[in-house]
């Protein structure tokens, strides 16, 4: 397998590992499933090239969109925007993270548990920052309660020491000398007994890192819920279209967690094109949103071309 290109909001899935069965966490999908991992071999090599391509014309849109979000004339929250520019430690932390999953184990980092897992929590910490951003800023407008500067540097220093130890959790499992292609992240905790579970794939997903996965998807949806909310708030109906612009990346999100459902299973591996697919056109439609906000803010073209040549 060949590094994954990572980009927002979710990491590339990648083929499915074929090995053995153990006793693992609960999840949804029913031993008999495994029956889908049976050939598809050519098929998810190509799924896994345009997922390529598609991930990584993704992230053009995505700079566009902190471009035009984050232009004085808009006056975004700052949670907002620390935020979603947080989203780029995730992407080009889980770039090393691939490569190891790759390099160490011949697997995609979807089949590498602790890489998985540590990977992902970087985004579950970006949507968190966004939320908190966002209801900071709609007390403001509806309370007329401002949140004093030191809770927005607490808020940017929590993310990054919650980022941190992110990094460290996966540091840790290889520094031990026991790191295997299939360790769990964070030990497993609140994995089912072993026996009390059917057996499952050993590349099926760890509790903690299904709990990142889900908590990842409710985030954002609330997080969509309070940009709409945050238009009512200043009067500005087009931070609607930012909710609405929201919307694919969280069908990319879905799409994912069924691919790990059904154990990364390469007959289902239209599914990494499907999710490729889904975020690179929500990184688009989040762009187009925020594009739209600038404009009737006061933003121009011509003040875009001048700051581009100063």
């Amino acid at each position: 397998h060949r590094p994954r290109m990572l980009t927002p909001l979710l990491p590339r899935l990648g083929p499915a590992s074929t090995s053995p069965l153990r006793a693992g966490p609960v999840t949804l999908a029913a031993p008999e499933l495994l029956l889908l991992a049976d050939g598809g071999g050519a098929l998810s090599s190509t799924a896994d090239e345009l997922a390529g391509s598609l991930f990584g014309a993704s992230l053009f849109p995505w700079l566009a969109m902190l471009y035009w979000l984050k232009h004085p004339t808009v006056g975004a929250p700052p949670g907002v925007t620390f935020g979603l520019t947080f989203l780029l430690a995730f992407v080009f932390g889980s770039i090393p993270a691939a490569i190891g999953a790759g390099a160490l184990f011949g697997v995609s980092l979807a089949d590498a548990d602790w890489l998985h897992g540590s990977a992902e929590s970087l985004l579950a910490i970006t949507n968190c920052v966004v939320v908190f951003g966002f209801r900071d800023a709609i007390d403001v407008e509806e309370k007329g309660v401002r949140a004093p500067a030191a809770d927005e540097a607490s808020l940017r220093a929590a993310a990054t020491a919650l980022g941190s130890l992110s990094a460290l959790s996966a540091v840790a499992v290889f520094a031990s000398g026991g790191a295997s292609v299939h360790t769990p992240w964070l030990g497993g905790i609140g994995n089912a007994p072993a026996g009390l579970w059917p057996a499952e794939p050993s590349n099926a997903l760890s509790m903690p890192t299904w709990v990142i996965h889900t908590s990842s998807l409710v985030e954002w949806l609330v997080a969509m819920g309070l940009a709409w909310r945050y238009a009512d708030a200043v009067a500005q109906p087009r931070w609607r279209g930012v909710t609405w612009g929201m919307l694919p990346l969280h069908t990319s999100g879905i799409v994912a967690c069924t691919y790990h459902l059904f154990y990364n299973a390469p007959a289902i591996a239209w599914c990494v094109t499907l999710q490729a697919a889904m975020t690179c056109v929500g990184n688009t439609t989040l762009a187009l949103a925020c594009l739209r906000l600038a404009l009737a803010s006061g933003w121009t073209w011509q003040a875009g071309a001048d700051e581009a040549a100063a």
